[in-house]
This record gives structure tokens, sequence and C-alpha cells, in this order.
């Protein structure tokens, strides 16, 4: 027989000790290099320039928010086991991973750009401060002059200040900053542009006067210092094999369309996009799972300037077929079709939330009167969003609603010409242009394809016709250049075949005419375009591939 002892207060330990080893810490450190350098439980090998780098999943994701959301979330690298980092030095890599293992790092002129640039692909926060140090003095200075009381004119602040920011500015190693660097913190100032740019070009005139552009400030962050290029990009849709997550890219000065990377998520179709400086942010959509339809609320940002993507806060909700657009600086996702839709409600609102990349966070707006999915939206200069069309249940709509990012206000504007559902809204000037896009029959209830380009005087709150498309689809890729606007493939009809194309169709608002260009490599639908400034030198990027069974 087993006896069992009831323990009471008086069985209470009167001396308890408290072990703890200082020495632990650089014990498991030591334990884990160990481990390393012996080539034992290795579980993943990270590819820098060719050259392979064994590690262990948990050490990485330990010390690096970048290696932690890769090995957690549903990104595809979460199930191989070799990652290829573009864009980061073997010998940033090497010395990364020697910190990761020892929390020691040896830092000096020859070395710093490939760890930082390492560091700040791979989020390994300690490691880019201790890089990025010698930025702090240019940024103090900077909000210094951009806190000063306006001049009254730019010659006497010229005068006035020029001397002693000079004074300051020669403390600077320049020299160990790169132009991109330098443009990054120069890009978020609001210095006098006078004083911006005569301040910059004594400093810079005598530490760096060939290799430096000067960035003048404009309505854009971007600062194209380092040979980018504006890009046509496609991202994701559907093709031959089926839905894809491939991201293309096509610069004027190669005129091929090159593979640019793709979106870290299970392949996944009817997300929203948008480019906030000069970064793309793929957002929510839906995937299936054993023939179900999941939606989801995350969101992924790709910078072409380091080609690699980061997480970003998951929306309030999950959505798809909905609309993602920046004002003033936020992304605003409005509408679409959600998990939570009750199809019985029939005074359900649209609920819509702004997404602040400063805060990394989403916060509700007012509702958009009624459901609604697969609409347009754009915005203009000034905070005002301007959303189009779309489905509401089963019924096309022709409806223009604007809202004011300020009083937070929805109102009505003049109805669009014709009714629209997967169209696009494009701003050009100071117009907004709908394109593509179908509505259905109203004896038959088929879809019939749009085939006008329609424009919107913002300040007449009228419509009209500009143009007939030589070739209407929908489902296509459309996208503003200037005063170009581009349809890449999509559908002909509903068909059951020969309805995917991979025609590339131009139209140029300034004359009036159509440019037919040769066609994407391959048919392609239900994707989307953006304009995106890519560096030149990715000629490390594939170049597509030709389908040479298309007709």
């Amino acid at each position: 027989m087993t006896r069992v002892r009831e323990w009471g207060l008086q069985d209470r330990p009167l001396n308890t000790v408290h072990f703890e080893s200082p020495s632990h810490t650089g014990t498991l450190l030591c334990g884990l290099n160990t481990l390393r350098s012996k080539g034992l439980l290795l579980d993943v090998t990270l590819v820098a320039e060719g050259e392979a780098f064994q590690a262990h999943r948990v050490v990485l994701a330990s010390c690096s928010d970048y290696f932690r959301a890769m090995f957690t979330d549903a990104m595809r690298e979460s199930r191989q086991s070799e990652i290829c980092l573009n864009g980061v030095t073997a010998a940033g890599m090497r010395l990364l991973l020697d910190y990761a293992y020892t929390s020691r790092l040896a830092l000096n002129l020859a070395n710093i750009q490939d760890v930082l640039s390492a560091a700040s692909h791979v989020q390994v926060v300690a490691v880019v401060e201790a890089c990025s140090s010698y930025l702090q003095v240019l940024r103090i200075v900077i909000r210094w002059l951009s806190t000063l009381p306006a001049p009254t004119t730019a010659d006497s602040c010229v005068q006035q200040r020029l001397p002693y920011a000079q004074r300051i500015l020669r403390r600077v190693h320049f020299t160990e900053i790169t132009p991109w660097d330098l443009d990054t913190v120069l890009s978020h100032s609001h210095m006098d542009q006078t004083l911006y740019r005569q301040v910059l070009a004594e400093t810079c005139r005598q530490n760096r006067p060939r290799t430096l552009k000067l960035p003048i400030p404009s309505s854009t962050s971007l600062i194209n210092s380092r040979g980018m290029e504006l890009a046509v990009v496609k991202v994701g849709g559907f093709g031959i094999a089926g839905i894809t997550n491939e991201i293309t890219y096509f610069l004027p000065s190669v005129s091929k369309w090159r593979h640019l990377t793709s979106i870290p998520h299970v392949e996944q179709c009817n997300y929203g996009t948008a480019v906030l400086d000069n970064e793309l942010y793929v957002v929510g959509g839906c995937f299936n799972q054993s023939l179900q339809e999941n939606i989801h609320p995350f969101g992924f940002r790709y910078s072409p300037r380091y080609n690699k993507w980061t997480t970003m806060a998951p929306m309030q909700r999950e959505r798809c077929r909905f609309s993602l657009n920046v004002v003033c600086g936020r992304l605003y996702a409005i509408g679409g079709a959600s998990e939570v839709d009750d199809p019985d409600d029939e005074e359900e609102v649209s609920a819509c939330e702004c997404y602040d990349p400063q805060t990394d966070s989403w916060e509700s707006i007012r509702p958009l009167p009624g459901h609604r999915s697969q609409h347009a939206g754009a915005a203009m200069p000034g905070g005002s969003l301007y959303i189009s069309g779309g489905l509401d249940r089963d019924l096309v709509l022709s409806s223009m609603l604007c809202y004011d990012a300020v009083t937070d206000v929805w109102q009505q504007r003049a109805p669009m010409l014709t009714p629209r559902a997967d169209h696009v809204m494009l701003v050009l000037g100071e117009r907004l242009y709908v394109c593509g896009g179908w509505f259905e029959d109203a004896d038959t209830g088929n879809r019939v394809l749009c085939e006008t380009i329609d424009v919107y005087d913002v300040s007449a709150n009228t419509w009209d016709v500009v143009t007939t498309v030589p070739t209407p689809r929908y489902h296509a890729g459309i996208v503003g250049v200037g005063s170009k606007i581009y349809f890449i493939g999509g559908f002909h009809s509903d068909a059951m075949f020969d309805r995917a194309t991979a025609a590339i169709e131009c139209y140029d608002l300034e004359t009036d005419t159509w440019i037919t260009g040769e066609k994407y490599p391959q048919d392609i639908w239900e994707h989307t375009c953006v304009t995106l400034y890519i560096p030149r030198c990715r000629d490390d990027m594939e170049v597509m591939a030709t389908n040479d069974s298309r007709v």
C-alpha cells in the first residue's frame, strides 16, 4: 500500500535557495556555436552570393524578426531547407551569423556596409543600430534645420545658417554613407528647399563631388540616385499552369519581361495591392484548401531596393476582392468579401480600415453604406478617395462614392456611365479614368465586356467617354504610366476555350491613339499591375520564357 502524505503550512521549506548562473548565457551560446562548427543538428542552409551557410532555425528566429516570421508564418520558405538571400553579400552574412552565435561583432570601415546591408535585410535590430550610429549626427542636424523658424527670404536663410550648418556637417563621415542611405535621411526632412540644396551642395562638394546626386524635394519620397528605373510590374494572377504568386517586371531600357520575386505566401488571389514609398504592399486575399476558399487578413511588403519581403500587422478582419489605395501616406482597405459576411443582412455596411506604416497598425474608419466588392478605388491629392462600381451581392453597381480622409465622411458622386465590376480606376493628371470590367445583360444575364475608357471630371462631377478599347477584355492588368494607359493580358470572353490573352495594348491620352505592343510571354489573367522603381543592375533576374503554345 502506498502512503500519500499531505503537505500543510508547517511543511513549507523555510530556507529556499534561488540559483542563477551568470555564465549560463555564455555557456548556451558557446554550446550552440560548437554544434554549428561541428555540423550537428543544423536544419537550414542560407545562400548568399552562391556561398552556403548552415545554421539552426531556432537561433536565427531568436534574434531576427525576418527569420521569425519566415519560419513561424505561412511563408513558402518555412518548408524549405535552403533559402536564397538576394541582395546580401556573403561577407555580411558570415559576420552576422558569427554575431548570432557569439554576440560579438568587430565592425570596421571595410565591412560595415556589408554587415549593415545583411542586418537590415534580415532585421537584426541591435546590429542595425550599431552600424547606423554614424547616421545619427546627420539626422540631428537635419532635425535642427527643419525646426528653425521660416526665414523672410531664402537668401537671408542661407547667409544666417549656412556657416553653422557646414561646421557641424563637416563632422559627418559622408564618405562612409551610401547615396541611398543619405537620401533616405533627407527625404524625411521638411527644410526650406533653397537651404536644403545649398547646404547639401556645399557639404557634398567637399566630400563626394562626383558620386552623389542631390535629391530634389518633390511630391514623391523616392529619390532616384542609384540607377533606378520606372518599371511596369505584374503581380500574381493566373496562367496556363494555374494560380501563381510570381511577380514580373518590364524595364523600358531592357525591353524584356523578367522575374522579380514571388509573394511569400501560399498561392492566392483577389488580394489588395498598393505602392507606398516605392514599396509594394500585398494585403489580404484568398486561397484554396481542400476545395474550400479561405480568406485571410495578412499582408506583406516588398522592397525592390533590398529585394526582400517583410511582414506587416494583419488587418482587423480578413477580406478579399476589396480595394487598397494610398491616401496621405496611409493604406485604405475598402469593402470586399469577408468570412463574417451575413448574406441575409440587407442593411450590412462594408467595413473599412486604414493602415499607418509608422506604427504598423490598422484602425477602423467609417464604413461604406451597403455591401460592395470587386470595385475600384483611386486617391486624389488632398485626401479624397473615390470608389466606383463593384458588386452588391449579385447586382453590378454604377455608383460612385468619395471618402474624405480628413473628416471621415462618405459622399455620393455622379454615377458612372456604365455599371462595372472587376475594373480599374486610374488617376492621370487631375482626372479619374475607369477602364475594363464587365456588367450583366439585363435580358440574358450574361456578362458583357465594358468597351470604353470613361473619364470623371472631379471639379465638375461629370463623366464622359474617352475612347473605345480595340480589344475589350476583363480581368486584365491595367496601369497608368505618364499619359499612357496599358492593358496587359486578361479574358476576351467567358467562352470555355481561347478566352485568355497575352496581348498588350497602350492608349496615349496626349495623342488619342492606340498602340499594340509585344505580347506578354504567357497568357495571363486576374493579375494586377503597378509601377515601381527597380534597380537597372538587377541582371541576376531571369528573363521570362515564352509560352509557345499560345495563340
